[in-house]
């Protein structure tokens, strides 16, 4: 028998979006019912699809809730589910473990939950499944859980739900740490992984093992399409799956080249096309953008003359493209003069300095450790509000350091064509 399934994870319902009103012209509803949204709409294509059921590999829920609003608001969706005969199939993990979150709300019928003191299986009697997993019964678990999971049900399609940090993944908090080796050790057909935020495809077959990212990106890290796993099981062949995006808003990182650019109208000309397709690439879905600009030319002198209206203009630009649904988190200047024409002997002490400036831009390690060595003394000086906080100059950011790199490196460049002053 032929059926197909969703495997969805990190939900991570009404996640505190902190310090969303320090950035003017910030979508504010938008971003903080996004969540919320998303869901909905996963649930409306569960209903399309008239999947046999539905797997959540963790983290509903991003803790202890605000209010009970936001159990009642998933207990809703659930119950949607559940007037289609739907069951869902439900770990917790690190951010909705039972000791993170102390309210609690009874769950509809066909809401099943995988226990946290020991692996169990849940059995569905036609298509014969068998769902494996086991709730993380505090934030963090050390240990590999899936080393621990039941064997594989004879004659039934078995799916093995894991919220983990698979070897290799060191940006993501190592909870429930495992391997591939032992996923395929276990002899299921299908893996359905959680808390990593990126989808990703780590074994196409015997077994599928697949990560199929967050429900929702919620900041300008997670950019790209966002959503679920939709996996079809025919008879005799392995499973496929293909990823459906269901974000409310997306974020997205967009570069702005300089490259071959002569004058001021062709850069605007190159923006309002660029914009454009990333709009259209959204599908029309309101859009969170982290603009950088960056490349070699003329250009760059036009740029940093007027970086404020420059500024005012891209989020003008983005506005008119986007019909007013994109909203411009940051802009970042990344651009430099082109090499000067005249040579340098090797002594000379403007070559020097570009030669070391190149240095640590190769090696934001040691640029960091400049940087804490040349600010070692300017820094205890400075108002509190500027060293920490949103309003702080950004010193421990890489990418604020980095920026300041080129921008004294392009003051270099143009004392070398224009001469001394």
């Amino acid at each position: 028998m032929s059926f197909t399934f969703i495997h969805c994870s990190d939900l991570h319902l009404d996640s505190p979006l902190d310090g969303l009103e320090r950035y003017p012209g910030a979508p504010l509803d938008a971003l903080r019912g996004a969540t919320r949204e998303a869901l909905v709409r996963l649930v409306d294509l569960a209903l399309r699809e008239a999947v046999c059921f539905v797997v959540i590999a963790g983290d509903v829920f991003d803790g202890e809730w605000r209010d009970m609003n936001t159990g009642l608001f998933f207990n809703a969706q659930m119950r949607r589910l559940e007037r289609a005969g739907i069951p869902v199939y439900l770990k917790q993990g690190n951010h909705d473990a039972r000791s993170e979150v102390g309210r609690a709300l009874p769950l509809p019928g066909n809401v099943h939950v995988f226990p946290s003191e020991r692996a169990g299986t849940f059995l569905i009697a036609s298509p014969r499944v068998a769902l494996h997993g086991r709730s993380f019964p505090d934030r963090a678990v050390p240990e590999d859980l899936a080393a621990g999971y039941p064997p594989p049900v004879a004659g039934a399609f078995n799916v093995g739900v894991l919220h983990t940090s698979l070897g290799g993944y060191a940006a993501h908090d190592p909870y429930a740490p495992t391997t591939l080796d032992v996923l395929r050790g276990r002899g299921y057909d299908y893996w359905a992984l959680g808390h990593v935020h990126a989808r990703e495809v780590l074994q196409v077959a015997h077994p599928r093992v697949v990560y199929c990212g967050n429900l929702q990106g919620r900041h300008a890290l997670e950019t790209g399409p966002k959503g679920c796993e939709l996996v079809e099981v025919l008879p005799g062949e392995p499973p496929r799956g293909r990823p459906v995006a269901v974000d409310a808003v997306r974020w997205s990182s967009l570069v702005l080249s300089i490259d071959g650019l002569p004058d001021p109208a062709a850069w605007r000309r190159m923006v309002e096309v660029r914009l454009r397709e990333a709009h259209a690439s959204d599908d029309g879905r309101p859009g969170a953008w982290r603009l950088r600009i960056e490349g070699t030319g003329v250009l760059h002198r036009w740029l940093s003359a007027r970086a404020e209206d420059v500024q005012a203009e891209l989020r003008t630009l983005a506005d008119h493209a986007s019909g007013g649904r994109a909203w411009v988190e940051k802009i970042r200047l990344a651009t430099r003069l082109p090499a000067p024409a005249r040579r340098l002997s090797p002594d000379d002490p403007l070559a020097e300095c570009l030669r070391f400036a190149d240095e640590l831009g190769a090696d934001p390690q040691r640029l960091r450790a400049f940087a804490d060595e040349a600010l070692h003394d300017l820094l205890p000086k400075l108002p509190r509000a500027l060293r920490e906080g949103p309003q702080s100059v950004g010193l421990e950011d890489p990418e604020a350091l980095a920026a300041l790199l080129r921008e004294a490196e392009s003051l270099l460049l143009e004392r070398l064509q224009t001469g001394p002053a």
